[in-house]
């Protein structure tokens, strides 16, 4: 979100505070990217509330599942959001460090003000249908910028994706159309709401909202969970 000011007068100088402010504004900017990768909402609780939502269900979406699991990490997200997108290598880093000790888990949580993010998810969740959750989810970052943020429908842009990926394309379109394959994102985004998710990404890590200060933090708490 920005501001606008109007600008001074061929006749005013821009007081020291005010430069103090943009400097501020600018410093601010720059560091946008790790408070998004670990985008959390000022209502999201520290832990979760009981019987309110469920962090995850028997038929969520699992990245990549541990053979010696010490903790699971599960990601509400967006494919449409840039702090998906930012944390986006994060996770598959962690992935790759902690592939024998942490689940790694996602659920749905497609934002209103994206035009297509339902789209996204709907393509990823028929992909999932076919085994290829991984493969798309993957595809829908690596482009994210090609098709985020526009106005348009790119239902045929993420259609083609799944032409890329050999899926049985008749079997995509048909579930794409289902309306059960929406009802089973929006289960999801009402697990979010319950558990206080507003934002994305919001990791919960063995059930509590991660909520750390820095980029740091957040891999810190990973590492303790997966050797502890």
């Amino acid at each position: 979100m920005s501001t606008t000011a109007s600008p001074p007068t061929p006749k005013q100088k821009p007081s020291k505070a005010k430069i103090i402010v943009w400097v501020l504004l600018v410093a601010v900017v720059a560091a946008v990217a790790i408070p998004i990768l670990i985008a959390r909402a000022n209502s999201t609780p520290e832990t979760v509330p009981q019987g309110q939502g469920q962090v995850v269900r028997e038929n969520s979406r699992v990245l990549s599942q541990a053979p010696d699991e010490q903790a699971v990490l599960v990601e509400f997200l967006d494919y449409e959001c840039e702090g998906c997108r930012a944390a986006y290598p994060v996770i598959e880093e962690l992935r790759a460090e902690y592939a024998d000790t942490v689940t790694f888990v996602h659920r749905y949580f497609p934002l209103p003000g994206h035009r297509n993010s339902m789209n996204a998810a709907l393509a990823v969740e028929a992909a999932a249908q076919q085994g290829q959750y991984e493969a798309m989810y993957q595809r829908m970052f690596e482009t994210q910028e090609q098709w985020g943020e526009s106005a348009e429908d790119q239902s045929a842009v993420f259609r083609g994706f799944a032409e890329d990926l050999g899926l049985d394309m008749a079997a995509f379109d048909a579930a794409v159309a289902d309306p059960a394959t929406q009802e089973r994102i929006e289960l999801d985004v009402a697990d979010g709401e319950a558990l206080g998710v507003g934002g994305t990404p919001t990791f919960f890590l063995d059930g509590e909202v991660l909520n750390p200060e820095s980029l740091e933090g957040f891999r810190d708490a990973v590492e303790t969970a997966a050797t502890d």
